[in-house]
């Protein structure tokens, strides 16, 4: 798998669910990205597994 998929998350802000897209081309990832209902920041971390499996994704408040 690689490219961008798309990943459905809650926003630990909000509750709002929010869709991202992932990059499957790197296999561990963390960044932060703002929300798109409630614009408060949040670090992602990404594990992108090396079989067809979905990308593990982990969503909390940047500041936690």
């Amino acid at each position: 798998m690689a490219g961008l998929v798309p990943v459905t998350v809650q926003c630990p802000h909000c509750w709002e669910p929010i869709e991202v897209l992932i990059d499957t081309s790197v296999a561990e990832q963390e960044y932060v990205e703002d929300c798109q209902v409630c614009c408060q920041p949040l670090l992602f971390t990404v594990a992108v597994p090396f079989d067809s499996e979905e990308p593990q994704v982990e969503v909390r408040p940047e500041n936690e």
